[in-house]
């Protein structure tokens, strides 16, 4: 139909065609709705979360995101989180895949907070405690312990965000009746 013919008809001027979906083998279809990437560095394939946490390790924010983004582009996303939420807030301490990208001088302008890197002892191999670091890996390891957070089953980063806020409201329900009523 022409334009002027389908005015006279009584309808749009511009069709509404639908398109139909071609039917995808189960092996082609993304097994994630949200972003779904690939970090070669880490050799994560997936989602990369990240967390902002107290002294204590508690939860202060989360973000989770595809892993096709570099952990310092994550971090910038924490920090816009964080930002007014936690005014006595003015020291962070990060390890060093986050001493990049000028990250630091761009937090020190963004909030005024200092970045503070712990860099790896000289020489070493594998897993060694470091000052400060431990913090929040500790938290990482209290998340695992939850099966629906031990892999990433979620479809949507927004859901994952959710579970694990969920895991530590369970984390801090339980310490709060263990603890002596005074």
């Amino acid at each position: 139909m022409t334009l002027s013919e389908r005015r006279c008809a009584g309808r749009r001027a511009e069709s509404r065609r639908r398109l139909r979906r071609l039917s995808i083998p189960s092996r082609c279809e993304p097994c994630k709705k949200g972003g779904n990437g690939y970090d070669a560095g880490k050799q994560i394939k997936g989602r990369k979360r990240h967390l902002a946490v107290d002294t204590m390790g508690l939860l202060l924010v989360v973000v989770v995101h595809c892993a096709g983004i570099q952990d310092y582009h994550g971090a910038k996303l924490v920090m816009m989180k964080l930002l007014g939420r936690f005014p006595r807030l003015s020291l962070l301490w990060a390890d060093g895949g986050y001493d990049k990208g000028g990250l630091s001088d761009w937090i020190g302008r963004f909030a005024g907070w200092i970045l503070q890197i712990v860099p790896k002892l000289d020489g070493q191999k594998g897993f060694v405690v470091l000052p400060r670091r431990w913090v929040v890996e500790r938290t990482f390891a209290w998340l695992g312990k939850f099966r629906r957070l031990s892999k990433d089953f979620e479809e949507r980063e927004q859901s994952s965000e959710a579970w694990i806020r969920i895991a530590m409201i369970h984390i801090m329900v339980r310490r709060l009746a263990a603890s002596p009523c005074t």
